[in-house]
């Protein structure tokens, strides 16, 4: 491909063209994110073109792709838009009923719906302009990397050692429970360690490659074995296993609370003594001194504490 440079300068709509781009790998998809028209963005993309002298996607098999100095313009370009947007930041003026801003917010599947309705509503109230995505988290995606670029504003999570780079609070703490049907044999008399071993469970593939969870180290270090029957990829499909079976699904008690009002389950007293299940958030400095961010942080706390009486 010939690229013709040119003297044409980036400004800040193409540097977040250009990162959409690179992250999503389609015109369409930005254009969608953007809410443009797809010509619109193409049009933006020769634009890149010219200006860096590179085709920056090229297509290939199953779809377009970025260029290798695609990718090392990434960093550079999210670093300039981070720049940009901390000089015209005013965060001594945040108005939350008048702000449009988007706030993003990194969150496991293995935290109740209950806290996320919470927030939702409280934004609604307080910042009806504002918007909100919640991206999934999983074993392969670099928090620390995307709170450290801007990509999010806030992740939440129970790590047993959380990363000591961040800044955290507490949000919340809560009882490991075990959930089972309403006519499980033991949803009568209560569950002991005997039983707790000899069950069936449903169990979630693990949330970290690099840490184990709270319950998981428990049993390790108490060399308890249990007989894992059933493995699912996501916390809110192991409710729905469970009823008119013998299988255990152990999880914490505001998660448990939640799908025993919905499904005919019930909370049993897990035989094991547990440590609390501790739920955090995370940012990264980038963001400490923020209104916006101060106000988001204090939001998401106090749903937190709203749900389980935790004092920060």
């Amino acid at each position: 491909m010939t690229v013709r440079r040119t003297t044409e300068e980036l400004d800040t709509y193409l540097l977040k063209v250009f990162c959409l781009l690179v992250a999503e790998r389609s015109v369409s998809r930005v254009a969608l994110k953007l809410n443009q028209s797809q010509p619109t963005i193409s049009v933006a993309l020769r634009r890149l073109r010219g200006i860096l002298g590179d085709p920056l996607l090229v297509r290939e098999k199953g779809g377009m792709v970025p260029t290798e100095r695609a990718l090392s313009l990434l960093e550079h370009a999210k670093g300039a838009l981070a720049q940009i947007d901390s000089m015209v930041a005013q965060p001594e003026n945040f108005e939350p009923f008048t702000s449009r801003q988007d706030f993003r917010v990194g969150s496991p599947d293995y935290l109740a719906p209950v806290f996320m309705g919470s927030v939702s509503a409280r934004l609604r109230r307080e910042a009806p302009h504002a918007r909100l995505t919640v991206h999934s988290l999983g074993p392969d995606f670099d928090f620390e990397r995307s709170l450290a670029e801007g990509d999010l504003d806030v992740v939440i999570g129970n790590w047993p050692e959380p990363p000591d780079r961040m800044h955290l609070s507490v949000l919340l703490e809560d009882e490991i429970v075990c959930l089972v049907a309403a006519n499980h044999p033991l949803a009568k008399k209560g569950m002991t360690l005997q039983d707790y071993q000899q069950v069936p469970h449903v169990v979630p593939l693990p949330y970290s490659i690099t840490q184990r969870g709270v319950i998981d180290s428990v049993l390790a270090s108490s060399r308890i074995e249990r007989d894992e029957r059933l493995v699912v990829q996501s916390f809110n499909l192991a409710p729905y296993l469970l009823a008119d079976t013998d299988l255990v699904f152990t999880t914490s008690r505001h998660f448990a609370a939640f799908y025993a009002n919905l499904l005919p389950l019930t909370i049993l007293t897990s035989p094991l003594p547990f440590p609390p299940m501790r739920f955090y958030q995370l940012w990264h400095e980038r963001n400490h001194q923020s209104a916006s961010h101060r106000w988001l942080r204090r939001l998401l706390g106090d749903c937190g504490r709203a749900l389980t009486g935790v004092q920060a």
